[in-house]
């Protein structure tokens, strides 16, 4: 029995159920008695927003690297640099505290008014997903997790917490899913988190056939998934679709949701055993990582400047416009 199972094993209902919640706005659930640690995540990758109170949502946070944003990172076409500045985004992760940055994004741009087209690498599917395996491998050298966002179909700002993006298979295959394919197989990063949308009328927290069926089995991902914050509807469903990890917490109604619903037969604690063993190996792989220290600002914002100098592209009109 490998430790995880033995872990899972002397777990209670109430200890699954809790993990599978976070337990403030930016971290997961410790049990202390079994010696699990707590994970602490904070959104990026342009840089590490780590607050200073973990109960809070508000802005505000521990100095750190302003790196260029995705949208401009991914002008400069350069892969080896997305490493560099991965890897040095992670020595910050650790220097503050954190366990997985929440990012690269690679939704598609498809519309101006996106409010998150400048956490998306392009329009272009191969592009976007090169680029962010190259940025997840330099992050995750370092021992430190990304979260890969928003699956799927996250391109308009209109409703975007309920919108249903209407998608036939073939256009998702092309150009919706390509770049998180990429990423997933090459990159393999330590959590994927959900979309606030709907795709062809079921949320994403909530869909059986993107979680567990293309992400899970098809792709052979291992790490866990991770709700949007505020992304879960209904947290019962949402397990059984192979939505791991709902965040922010706490959410003691949620909690006694999945409690309840295992008691009544609803839901299959097998089911929640899988979540709770996938949170649990990434615990476990953050642990190994040992967090404090300082970084190196001065050359951090020198490699910010180089990134930045790399996006800035000029047309040059030689009689075509």
């Amino acid at each position: 029995m490998s430790q995880i199972d033995a872990i899972v094993a002397q777990m209670t209902l109430q200890e699954k159920a809790a993990l599978c919640t976070g337990a403030t706005a930016w971290n997961t659930t410790p049990i202390e008695r079994l010696g699990v640690p707590q994970l602490f995540v904070a959104d990026g990758p342009h840089g590490v927003r780590r607050v200073p109170d973990a109960s809070s949502m508000a802005i505000g946070a521990l100095p750190a690297t302003c790196f260029p944003t995705a949208s401009a990172t991914a002008c400069s076409w350069d892969q080896t640099l997305l490493h560099e500045m991965g890897q040095a985004l992670a020595q910050e992760a650790i220097a503050l505290g954190v366990d997985v940055l929440l990012g690269p994004g690679v939704n598609m741009k498809r519309t101006p008014a996106c409010g998150r087209n400048f956490e998306y690498f392009s329009e272009d599917p191969f592009l976007a997903g090169e680029l962010a395996a190259s940025l997840i491998d330099g992050i995750q050298s370092r021992g430190v997790g990304t979260s890969l966002k928003h699956f799927a179909v996250n391109n308009q700002e209109y409703q975007r917490m309920t919108i249903s993006a209407e998608v036939d298979e073939r256009t998702l295959r092309e150009i919706y899913l390509p770049a998180f394919e990429t990423a997933v197989t090459k990159a393999r990063p330590w959590t994927v988190m959900c979309a606030y949308n709907r795709v062809n009328g079921i949320y994403a927290s909530e869909h059986r056939a993107l979680l567990t069926d293309i992400l899970k089995d098809e792709w052979g991902f291992e790490g866990f998934v991770v709700s949007d914050w505020t992304a879960v509807h209904d947290r019962v469903a949402a397990l059984r679709a192979g939505l791991d990890l709902e965040m922010p917490g706490p959410r003691p109604r949620r909690t006694q949701a999945v409690i309840d619903a295992v008691l009544a037969g609803e839901l299959a604690e097998a089911t929640l055993d899988e979540a709770v063993r996938r949170i649990l190996r990434i615990v476990f792989m953050a642990a190994e990582t040992p967090k404090g220290g300082g970084f190196d600002a001065v050359a951090h914002h020198a490699l910010a400047r180089k990134v930045a100098e790399e996006g800035m592209v000029l047309l040059k009109n030689d009689g075509i416009l």
